[in-house]
């Protein structure tokens, strides 16, 4: 069976243990991965799309005020945005995971809360890729059926999180402090923002699910050979 070609984002500088997480999650499930930065060449085609995590998105592409001490990739965010604007009007399916939920919210017109420990008052600061944060999820749900759970635990790198939802995205998960950690659109059948990274929690089912899912709907689009 051919395998669907991903493409999955990332910067010029991502680790190659964090790479090889990102390859074995779209290859172990039957996908083909492709690394997409700044400085490679853009596909012609792709069959779907992840919107990888990494450093945090320009406050004026989403009308925010500019944050000191923060680290920025100005050609991956031009980068994400003509692959969304290229693949998301031919149906592809796109996941976004941590930075790529926010962007895929940006790109349809939200906004991000631009530092949760800032305006959240007394928030906990939990940085880790083990499983320690709770998320609830809405019933019936796109994520939900995917996941096959109505709540469950993850992991947390980020410090920034979806604020108003874009044209045509839910919110159909927060954690137990009340913020955004999962999205999804109305106007596409596989459209899906994540704020924590399922890649890491290779052992977890429906974490699993979710790439399969991608990749599966990914071979929908494939071309007849």
């Amino acid at each position: 069976m051919t395998r669907p070609l991903i493409g999955i984002t990332t910067s010029d500088y991502k680790s190659r243990i964090a790479w090889w997480f990102d390859w074995f999650a779209v290859w172990r499930h039957g996908g083909r991965p492709l690394r997409l930065s700044p400085s490679r060449p853009l596909p012609q085609a792709l069959d779907g799309l992840i919107i990888g995590g990494g450093d945090d998105i320009q406050a004026h592409l989403y009308g925010g005020e500019v944050q000191l001490d923060v680290r920025l990739d100005p050609q991956r965010d031009e980068l994400e945005l003509e692959l969304m604007e290229r693949f998301i009007p031919q149906g592809k399916p796109v996941l976004g995971i941590c930075r790529g939920a926010q962007m895929l919210n940006v790109h349809l017109g939200g906004t991000l809360d631009p530092d949760i420990y800032t305006t959240h008052e007394g928030l906990k600061r939990r940085r880790t890729v083990l499983p320690r944060k709770t998320v609830d999820i809405v019933a019936d749900s796109q994520l939900h059926r995917i996941l096959k759970v109505s709540w469950c635990r993850i992991n947390s790198l980020h410090h920034q999180a979806v604020q108003e939802a874009g044209r045509g995205i839910e919110i159909v998960a927060r954690d137990r402090d009340g913020l955004v950690q999962g999205i999804e659109s109305r106007n596409h059948e596989f459209l899906i923002g994540v704020q924590w990274h399922p890649e890491w929690l290779v052992f977890n089912r429906p974490q699993q699910r979710l790439v399969r899912a991608l990749v599966e709907a990914a071979r929908r689009t494939m071309p007849p050979a």
